[in-house]
C-alpha cells in the first residue's frame, strides 16, 4: 500500500483524511508538526507527504524548503490559504501540487494518485530509453536520477524530474506551457500555467551555467520552451 505522511495539526482533519485514504488502499501516518518529519522519512518508505502550510513551530513552507535540500519525495501542500501568491510560493519551495481547504476528499485522492502516477509509472521499455545524456549530464529514467558532469547526484522533485524528462525526450521542439502541463501533470490537476515557469526556473538553477542566460532550456517568446541541447538516448 502506498504510504502517505500527513503533517497536520488539526486532529479532526487528520482523522477524516486518514480514514478516507485508508478506505482507498493507502497507509497513512500522521504528524502534528514538522519536528519529527526527517525521522519519519528515515524509519519507513514514504511515497508522498501531505503538508499543511499553517503548522505550530516551523511552518509548511519552511519545512518544504528544508526537505528539498535532501529529499525528492513528492509533496502536496494543503492549506486554508487560497490566493495565487501562496500557491506560487509553495511551488517555488518545491511542492509538487497544492490544495486549498476546504477540499473535497475525492479531489485530494485524485491529486495524490496523479502525483504518484507521474512518479512511479514509467512507460514500457520499448517506448522509452533508460538513459538520456546532454552536455555531460546523465538522466536515469528508471530510477529517476540526475547526475551532473562530475557524477554527483542532483536532488530533483518529482515535478522537476518529470518536466526535465519531458523536455529531453522532445529536444529541439518548442513546447507550450499547456503541452508541458499535459505531459507532466495533466489538466485534471487544475495547475496554473505559472507553475511551469516556476519549475523551469528551478531546473535552470540546477543545470545551467548561468540561469539568467540559459543555454539548455530556452524561452521562446509567445511559444513556450525549447530544450536546445543535443540529447543522446541509450
Amino acid at each position: 500500500m502506498p504510504h502517505i505522511l500527513l503533517v497536520e495539526d488539526d486532529v479532526e482533519i487528520s482523522r477524516l483524511v486518514g480514514r478516507y485514504l485508508g478506505a482507498n488502499d493507502f497507509r497513512v501516518s500522521v504528524l502534528p508538526d514538522g519536528r519529527k518529519i526527517e525521522r519519519a522519512l528515515e524509519d519507513s518508505r514514504v511515497d508522498l507527504i501531505l503538508l499543511d502550510l499553517m503548522l505550530p513551530g516551523e511552518d509548511g513552507l519552511s519545512l518544504c524548503r528544508r526537505l528539498r535540500t535532501h529529499s525528492g519525495v513528492p509533496i502536496i501542500m494543503v492549506t486554508a490559504k487560497g490566493d495565487e501568491f501562496d500557491r506560487i510560493v509553495g511551488l517555488e519551495m518545491g511542492a509538487d501540487d497544492y490544495l486549498s481547504k476546504p477540499f473535497n476528499p475525492r479531489e485530494l485522492l485524485a491529486r495524490i494518485r496523479a502525483v504518484l502516477r507521474r512518479v512511479g509509472t514509467p512507460k514500457p521499455a520499448a517506448e522509452r530509453a533508460r538513459y538520456l545524456a546532454f552536455c555531460g549530464w546523465r538522466i536515469d529514467c528508471l530510477v529517476r536520477e540526475l547526475k551532473d558532469p562530475n557524477g554527483t547526484r542532483i536532488t530533483l522533485t518529482s515535478a522537476e524530474f518529470g518536466l526535465l524528462q519531458a523536455l529531453c525526450e522532445r529536444a529541439g521542439r518548442v513546447l507550450s506551457r499547456e503541452q508541458l502541463l499535459d505531459l507532466t501533470q495533466g489538466r485534471s490537476t487544475d495547475s496554473l500555467g505559472r507553475s511551469v515557469d516556476v519549475l523551469i526556473s528551478r531546473l535552470r538553477s540546477k543545470i545551467e551555467r548561468d540561469p539568467h542566460d540559459p543555454e539548455i532550456i530556452k524561452t521562446v517568446r509567445s511559444g513556450g520552451y525549447l530544450f536546445a541541447a543535443k540529447v543522446e538516448a541509450s
